[in-house]
């Protein structure tokens, strides 16, 4: 059995590929998928496609809608998903991510550092599981192959 895995988390940086690595040291089968890592084409995406928009504000909404279709259907195909806050980015898409997940009633792992114990103590009341490490959320996820 390999589970497909949603990665809900912010895209400056490479967690994703940690948690890949991780996974794969581990043994524990899972495909991933996550919202695009090109910024720019995340952005620009609804131009892309539409065409140029008449300001800023149509742009980011039709990139925006645009986003959420890919989103919403690699969500709710997958069997799980991992919610990453680090500390470096504002976190809002992550925030959004996991409450759709939470909402939809998908098995929730929550990373979260010990500093960001209190600001997302509600977020991780609903989660499934929360742990403070990639290592942890693989473990969990192994743990589902014993």
């Amino acid at each position: 059995m390999e589970l497909r895995v949603y990665l809900a988390g912010q895209i400056h940086d490479d967690w994703r590929d940690t948690v890949k690595q991780k996974a794969d040291e581990k043994g524990v089968q899972a495909k991933f998928v996550h919202p695009q890592e090109n910024h720019s084409r995340s952005d620009d995406v609804g131009e892309d496609i539409l065409g140029p928009q008449p300001n800023k504000e149509i742009k980011d909404d039709k990139a925006s809608s645009i986003n959420n279709f890919r989103t919403k259907l690699l969500m709710e195909r997958s069997d799980a998903v991992i919610i990453y806050f680090g500390e470096n980015y504002k976190q809002w898409n992550t925030a959004m991510d996991a409450g759709i997940a939470i909402q939809a009633g998908k098995p929730t792992i929550l990373i979260r550092d010990e500093n960001l114990i209190h600001p997302l103590k509600e977020l991780s009341n609903q989660a499934t599981v929360t742990v403070e490490t990639i290592d942890q959320a693989i473990d969990v996820l192994g743990y589902v192959y014993e």
